[in-house]
């Protein structure tokens, strides 16, 4: 919205400082402020009145530390997510970009998801909340539509063009690099499956060669495969935010310093310079992403307000199922999803722990007859629980090693 009054300002006027609204870089910052303003006053708004109406959170009695203190602490939390990053993002960014028409679309339909689940255990009074077979269902249906998009649209488009060697000396550096941006500016935008294999150099699989064996037109199938490894990722992703969410802090603070790494991402892949220097895939349009994961970021970091221990706040299935969904859908626009098993690894590791203890529990309990668990209690952050490690250093212990893989992730644009 300021996007376009500004931009009109600028072009009808003059007016002095309107055309700092082009910059995405002040736009993102902008994001990020108005984002913490809405979660800090729009978060202390919510709790007070959820309170009011004691809309509490059940507590599982699981024999954990400090869990009772924890019974009646507000829940659906996540509203205060939603609200910081869709109110920033309809301030500053091109709203007729393909991309952040996508991730509204995310925000709104898994916090529309998530929000069901969360009113069915607390006004329902029904701990099971909404079936996950509706929960599903509903990441299928976000994972159809992303796929189709990005697969049908002709605004999602890559470029490819020249690269310079930048070994060489330095003056002739120069010269051929600006040559190399000039090709490729004039390279022509080009739609494709193909998506980031890290560690690799020139390292780009495309998902039409998966098929393409088969038969001799056989690519133009390739959206049968590539729309169900779309479903795929948002699912697991989705709910590996949503397993992880059980500490104060936890899904939050991790799920900041992802999208954070994605919000690079963006940055660069969407710029055509710093593409070309880093030899990665120019993806156009994606920049104003930036300002999307600006807000993302800004609306985990404002939750955290409230959700630090001991939380004010829960954020709830409305909170957790839809940071999921953003990071998974964001990866997937930047092809950069095949990074995600590193840069989402506490979500990976949380997920694999509760995946592991079940099947090894029903194993167990045929082959033996009593079921036998691998950790003392999955997901994995109560396992550490169990073993008396306070809650409050697990949370920033997992943190810590969120920036690490985050630090890893990063590494990849050159370590290949």
């Amino acid at each position: 919205m300021f996007y376009y009054l500004f931009d009109w300002l600028h072009r009808v006027y003059d007016l002095p400082g309107a055309g700092v609204f082009q910059y995405i870089t002040f736009r993102g910052a902008m994001a990020v402020i108005t984002s913490l303003v809405i979660t800090a006053v729009f978060g202390n708004y919510l709790i007070r009145f959820l309170k009011k109406r004691q809309i509490g959170e059940n507590i599982r009695q699981l024999g954990l530390p400090d869990e009772n203190k924890k019974k009646g602490t507000p829940t659906m939390g996540g509203l205060i997510i939603i609200a910081g990053i869709l109110i920033p993002v309809l301030l500053f960014n091109k709203l007729d970009n393909i991309y952040i028409i996508l991730m509204i679309f995310t925000t709104l339909w898994l916090g529309m998801i998530g929000f069901l689940d969360d009113y069915i255990k607390v006004f329902r009074k029904n701990k099971a909340g909404l079936s996950g077979k509706y929960k599903v269902i509903g990441q299928v249906v976000l994972g159809l539509v992303v796929g189709c998009t990005i697969y049908f649209s002709d605004q999602v488009v890559i470029r490819e063009g020249a690269h310079v060697n930048l070994s060489q000396e330095v003056e002739t550096q120069i010269s051929e690099l600006q040559q190399a941006e000039i090709e490729f500016a004039k390279a022509p935008d080009t739609k494709s499956l193909k998506t980031t294999i890290p560690f690799i150099k020139n390292n780009e699989l495309d998902y039409g060669w998966l098929i393409e064996w088969a038969c001799d037109d056989c690519y133009k199938w390739a959206y049968l495969l590539f729309i169900p490894i779309v479903i795929l990722i948002i699912t697991a992703v989705s709910n590996g935010a949503n397993l992880t969410d059980g500490m104060d802090g936890l899904a939050t603070g991790t799920s900041a310093v992802v999208a954070g790494t994605l919000g690079i991402f963006a940055w660069v892949s969407g710029n055509i310079i710093f593409a070309n220097y880093l030899n990665i895939m120019y993806i156009p349009n994606t920049g104003e992403l930036t300002i999307f994961v600006a807000a993302f970021v800004g609306a985990c970091v404002g939750f955290l307000w409230y959700n630090s221990h001991p939380a004010q706040v829960f954020m709830g299935d409305t909170g957790s199922l839809t940071i999921g969904g953003i990071i998974a859908v964001l990866a997937i626009i930047l092809r950069k999803e095949l990074l995600l098993p590193l840069l989402c690894g506490i979500f990976l590791i949380e997920s694999l722990s509760v995946i592991m203890q079940r099947y090894y529990f029903k194993y167990s309990r045929k082959k033996y007859g009593e079921g036998r668990r691998i950790f003392l209690m999955a997901p994995l952050h109560h396992h550490f629980q169990k073993k008396g490690i306070p809650e409050e250093k697990i949370v920033q212990r997992f943190v810590i090693v969120q920036i690490g893989l985050a630090i890893l992730t990063i590494i990849t644009l050159k370590l290949r």
